[in-house]
C-alpha cells in the first residue's frame, strides 16, 4: 500500500509539531509560514492550529511551491495553503497576520534585524513570530548566517517584541541541536 507524503514525512512534521506545539497549539488565526520549501512546517501548522485557519506558504522557489500544492493535495486535502512566489526578504503582500513562522530560513539572511523589524510590522498587535533554528553560532554552507538561541532572545526583543521566549529544542543530527524561538508584537 502507498502511503502518502504526510505518512512518509511523519517524523520530520512531527519534530516540527514538537516544536511549535508550545507556542501555537489550538491557537486559530491567519499565519504566514516563510521559506516554506515544500511544506513540512506548513504541515505542522495545519496539525496545530485550529481548522479554519488561514495559511500563508511563501517561498521564492517556484518548484518548492509545487511540491507543497502536491504534497498538501495527497495529504491535507482540507486544508489548502495559499501559495504565495515570492521573497520573503522583499516586501510581501500579504494580510495582518495572526503568526509569523521563519523555520530554518533566517540563517540565509545578512541583515536579519532589519528584516525581522519589517516582518513584525505585518502582525496584529498581540501576534507570534516564531523562528526555528540551530542552535550554533558556527555556520557551514547549508546554514551560512546562523542565529542561536541566546541571540534569537536578544534579537527579538531588539525589534519590539515581547514575552520572548524559547518555546522547545530538540536534538538534531546536523549542527547538534534546533530550537524554536516566540515573541508576541
Amino acid at each position: 500500500m502507498l502511503r502518502t507524503w504526510a505518512e512518509r514525512e511523519s517524523r520530520r512534521i512531527g519534530k516540527a509539531c514538537t516544536l511549535l506545539g508550545p507556542g501555537i497549539e489550538g491557537t486559530a488565526g491567519t499565519w504566514a509560514d516563510l521559506g516554506c520549501g515544500d511544506g513540512i512546517f506548513t504541515a505542522a501548522l495545519v496539525t496545530l492550529l485550529q481548522p479554519g485557519s488561514e495559511i500563508y506558504a511563501v517561498d521564492k522557489n517556484r518548484r518548492a511551491l509545487e511540491s507543497l500544492a502536491r504534497n498538501f493535495a495527497e495529504s491535507y486535502p482540507q486544508a489548502q495553503p495559499h501559495l504565495v512566489l515570492a521573497d520573503f526578504t522583499r516586501p510581501l503582500a500579504l494580510p495582518a497576520l495572526d503568526g509569523l513562522l521563519m523555520a530554518n530560513s533566517l540563517h540565509f539572511v545578512e541583515q536579519k534585524r532589519r528584516l525581522l523589524a519589517r516582518l513584525v510590522s505585518l502582525l496584529e498587535p498581540g501576534g507570534r513570530l516564531i523562528v526555528v533554528e540551530y542552535n550554533t553560532r558556527k555556520g557551514n554552507v547549508a546554514v551560512p548566517k546562523p542565529l542561536d538561541a541566546a541571540g534569537f532572545l536578544a534579537l527579538a526583543q531588539e525589534v519590539g517584541l515581547h514575552q520572548v521566549s524559547i518555546l522547545a529544542k530538540i536534538p538534531s543530527s546536523f549542527l547538534g541541536e534546533m530550537y524554536a524561538g516566540m515573541g508576541r508584537r
